[in-house]
Parts: C-alpha cells; structure tokens; sequence
C-alpha cells in the first residue's frame, strides 16, 4: 500500500492505517491491518463500516494482511456519491484491490451483504479463495409480498435507526447495546459504533445514508438471478461460513440450511460450514466465532 495515510490508530490489540482510494464520485477510504505479504480484501455489511472486520483485521497470524474499506454511502465514505447498488459496489472493490495489489495469492472476503459484492467482485479477477461470511447465496423472495414490504420487514429498524438523532456517542452506544443480537458486548463492538457516529447540530446520528441502504437491499432481494449467476462463474475456491443465528439472535439464521444444501448440491466445490455459537453479528466480533473465520481465511492454499 502507499505510504501516504491520513492516521494510524495503535492500541494494544489493533493497529491501522487509513488511506484513501480515487473512485468515481470520490474518495473511498481504506484500512489496513497488520502488514503481511498475504492480503485479504474485505468488504462490510449494509450499515455497517470497515470497523466490521477490525477484530478480524487484529487477530491474523503473523505473514498476513487485511485491507477493509468503508463503502460508498457509508462510514467516512459516507460523502462518495451515487449511483449506488451491488455491482457499483464490486466496481469500486476492484479499484481498491487494484490500488493495494491485490493478486492470485490474495484472499477475498465479504460479511452480511459485503457477501454478496464479493460475489460479483469474484468474477472479475482470480483469488486464492473467496470466503462468504453469512451472506452471498440468493435470497428468496416469496410471491405474496412486494421487495419493498419484505425490505421494510427485515431492515425497517436499522433503516429507523439511520434518521435517529441521538443526545450524543454516549446515547448512540447505548442504543447499541440494547440490541438482541449485540447483548455480550465487546470492546470491537463499542469501537464500531464509536466509528459510525457522526456529531451533528443537535445531537449524533449514523454516518450511513439511508437512500444507499435502501438502494442495495432492494437490489439484495431483486438480484437473486444475476447473483446466482455469479456465484456459479466463480474459478477460485468457495468458502461459506454461517451463523446459526439471525440478525436478531432468533434461532434461525440469514442462511437457514435448507437454503445453504440447495446451493452446495449446486456447486460441489462450494464448501458450507456453520460456526457455533454465533450469530450474524458476533460472527465477527466474538473471539470464539473471529477465531474460525481467521483460519479459514488464512488456510494452506493445499487444504
């Protein structure tokens, strides 16, 4: 990566270097972690930031590297303009893995809706393997209801959240910790919300934008077709980690298993694994759950 760098945050369990990358309608901005030759580009979720992947980022094995970044809409990319949506999104991976030199010894990875970008990112350029985090296979869209009722549905309070302003960061991690699925809380997860809060006149709210959030869900639920597409074009090993919890901590995950076997009879070479003990959050922030998705990551290329 070059050089240049807006700041390096250095605490005992994390150290990161912020750059930026040109992209049409701005800048996005990027973070390394740790500063191995093997490199891994990750991509977050639909409201959340680069701070997703910061637990992971810190705990890699020695020879390796994370580049995160904050995707148009959100985080400090938050001002990178429209047009939004998922293969925008893809677009805008490839200029980051082309500006850190991103090659066929590097890995991809994605969480949550950061899945489905890889996804379509996969296609166009080869990786020593791709690893879906609780996302990336279609999802179906029942016939009775409209994508906009089951956006509503499944996102309606994380959109809520998106127009709330809050009394400050403290009140905005509060809210935070009140979530279901947040309740065993982490020193990685009060760093995430730190990172999204935006202090305005009057208070604090969220860094994202609501119109790219919805943008991108509507297109989670309409693109199934083009995403399973994608997903059959893929050349490089396919990993899928998944959360036997929801989004909420409900039983049921964002990939129910009958969902997961219909994909992995489709595609041999896909390889399905649930991490115990998680859900579609703590997957990536809980020691327990990071400590599998750290070595799937960094797996000898021969396994």
């Amino acid at each position: 990566m070059p050089s240049i760098v807006e700041r390096t945050i250095d605490r005992e369990e994390t150290a990161m270097e912020f750059d930026r990358v040109p992209v049409p309608g701005g800048d996005l901005r990027i973070a390394r972690f740790g500063s191995g030759s093997r490199l891994i580009i990750a991509v977050h979720g639909i409201t959340a930031s680069l701070m997703a992947w910061q637990r992971v980022g810190s705990s890699l094995p020695a020879g390796w590297s994370m580049v995160a970044m904050d995707l148009r809409g959100r985080g400090h990319s938050a001002g990178v303009s429209g047009p939004y949506g998922l293969r925008r999104h893809a677009e805008d991976v490839e200029r980051v893995a082309e500006y850190v030199g991103a090659d066929e010894t590097s890995v991809l990875t994605g969480h949550s809706m950061g899945a489905y970008v890889a996804v379509l990112h996969a296609v166009e350029r080869q990786y020593a393997r791709t690893v879906l985090v609780d996302g990336g296979l279609p999802l179906p869209l029942p016939p009775d209801i409209s994508a906009d009722d089951l956006l509503e549905l499944s996102l309606g309070p994380a959109i809520a959240r998106l127009s709330q302003t809050f009394a400050d960061v403290e009140a905005y991690v509060g809210f935070f910790k009140e979530h279901p699925a947040l309740a065993d809380w982490t020193a990685a997860m009060e760093d995430y919300v730190r990172y999204d809060a935006l202090e305005i006149e009057g208070g604090v709210r969220s860094r994202v934008r609501e119109d790219a959030v919805r943008t991108d869900g509507r297109q989670l639920l309409t693109e199934g077709e083009a995403i399973g597409a994608a997903l059959r074009a893929i050349k490089s090993p396919l990993y899928l980690l998944r959360a036997p919890r929801g989004l909420l901590n409900q039983e049921i995950g964002l990939i129910p298993d009958a969902l997961a076997e219909s994909w992995t009879a489709q595609l041999p070479g896909l390889r399905d694994e649930v991490v115990p003990d998680c859900n579609h959050y703590t997957i990536a922030f809980h020691d327990r759950c990071v400590g599998v998705v750290v070595d799937r990551l960094t797996l000898d290329p021969a396994i």
